[in-house]
């Protein structure tokens, strides 16, 4: 038999919270308190880059440069080196030659200006230091509501210009917290910033997903005083009941089309693995085992399934077809591994391991089966790629509270997203926005 903790970390682990009165749904204009980033490490190369002081109007709600800072830095790429007072918009051409001086490779010059219509233009200009290069800029008009997403591209283009790879600092993240007896289910920046309450419940609220278009989000409610599965509209809050089966509903995973979901259901007796259309209907059984099969995770190209099984014994990561065909175990060294997820890119999975006690964040190259254990902390769980397969997010407990965290692959550069009020938990990054 299974042991019960293999479960509670992710299908059953809200199971103790249940009680209360019926969900309420609906969008706060905006969460009353916020994410404080916290980075700590060195990377083995990190890209110098300055900001000089932007030309700014009076009364920006907003520090557009402070944030396009916090983004870069955040990566583990990129270092920050000192700015200085003189304020250089994007219009000028600055000397270069004292920003080579303070060793900068990168220099961002820029404004925010009122429009006439209440609007702001957030502009910026992007510098190459060191072949005195002009590497291009641009423009954003944004009502206030969308300052810091204006900050977020202007990262974007600048993590894009100098690395090559695209920014994921537009994205969102969702992520679920209890705080008192309240539950919510969050959709935030990908700095944890501006987060809003997708859903309120006094039930349990569990394994939120993004469906691969972002306009989605599958995830598991206790409010029926049973785990059934919703999919909700981000942009309405429009929702709709996917699987309410006999049993218990868990561990949603999108297809990479969108059009199916799988998902671990008890109808049969054991949990299993049943493909269900996104807009519903009568799920198709895809593992037929008598154990434990669920945490169904797709690779980006829709060829494979990885999951996780008992029937060995004991929790490990498999991977199949999505019609359940072919069966390998990936997973060898211990007795507890759990929580799958694969890189957009399809190089890397990351998954937990409970070692010598202690739940762990780790790391496999799946062409070598190479493993990696990124954290030292002792409560990791939930794992979730960046859309740029640059960034793993997860849930963990520092200094007895639990907090999201995000790691660079080689587990050098960490943040700590500073959390609201309560436990914070299962947190899944969203795709870049089609």
């Amino acid at each position: 038999m299974l042991h019960t903790s293999f479960l509670s970390r992710r299908q059953f682990s809200a199971l103790a919270g249940l009680g209360g009165v019926a969900a309420g749904l609906g969008w706060p204009a905006q969460a009353l308190a916020q994410f404080r980033v916290e980075v700590t490490g060195i990377g083995m190369q990190q890209i110098p880059f300055a900001i000089a002081p932007f030309r700014v109007a009076p009364g920006v709600p907003q520090d557009v440069p402070a944030i396009v800072r916090a983004d870069l830095e955040r990566s583990g790429q990129l270092r920050s080196v000192p700015a200085g007072t003189t304020v250089i918009d994007e219009m000028a051409r600055p000397d270069l030659a004292p920003w080579r001086e303070r060793n900068a490779d990168a220099l961002i010059t820029g404004s925010v200006t009122r429009l006439a219509d209440g609007r702001y233009d957030v502009r910026f200009r992007l510098w190459d230091v060191v072949r005195a290069q002009d590497l291009g800029g641009m423009s954003f008009p944004v009502s206030e509501a969308d300052l810091r997403l204006a900050a977020h591209r202007v990262a974007d283009y600048v993590y894009e210009k100098l690395l090559g790879h695209p920014g994921v600092f537009s994205t969102r993240i969702a992520y679920v917290s209890k705080h008192a007896e309240r539950h919510n289910l969050w959709v935030a920046d990908a700095d944890g910033e501006n987060a809003q309450a997708a859903l309120v419940s006094q039930e349990p609220i569990i394994s939120p997903a993004w469906s691969p278009n972002g306009q989605f989000l599958a995830y598991v409610s206790f409010e029926s005083r049973k785990p059934v599965i919703y999919t909700h509209e981000v942009a309405t809050g429009r929702r709709r009941l996917l699987a309410s089966f006999r049993g218990s509903n868990s561990a949603p995973a999108w297809s990479p089309d969108g059009r199916q979901l799988l998902a671990t259901l008890t109808m049969g007796g054991s949990s299993q693995i049943y493909a269900i259309d996104a807009n519903g209907g009568q799920p198709q059984r895809i593992t037929q085992t008598s154990g434990i099969d669920t945490e169904p995770a797709f690779t980006p190209d829709g060829r494979h399934v990885y999951f996780v099984s008992d029937r060995g014994g004991s929790p490990q990561i498999y991977r199949m077809t999505p019609t359940g065909a072919e069966v390998t175990r990936v997973t060898f060294d211990g007795n507890y591994n759990i929580s799958p997820t694969i890189s957009p890119d399809g190089r890397w999975m990351a998954f937990v391991s409970r070692l010598s006690g202690a739940f762990k964040l780790r790391l496999m190259e799946l062409a070598s089966g190479t493993v990696t254990t990124l954290t030292d902390t002792t409560a990791d769980e939930s794992p979730s790629f960046a859309p740029n397969s640059r960034l793993i997010m997860y849930a963990t407990k520092v200094q007895g509270r639990e907090s999201l965290m995000t790691t660079t692959l080689d587990g050098r550069i960490k943040t700590r997203l500073g959390s609201v009020p309560g436990s914070v938990r299962e947190p899944d990054w969203g795709p870049f926005l089609r």
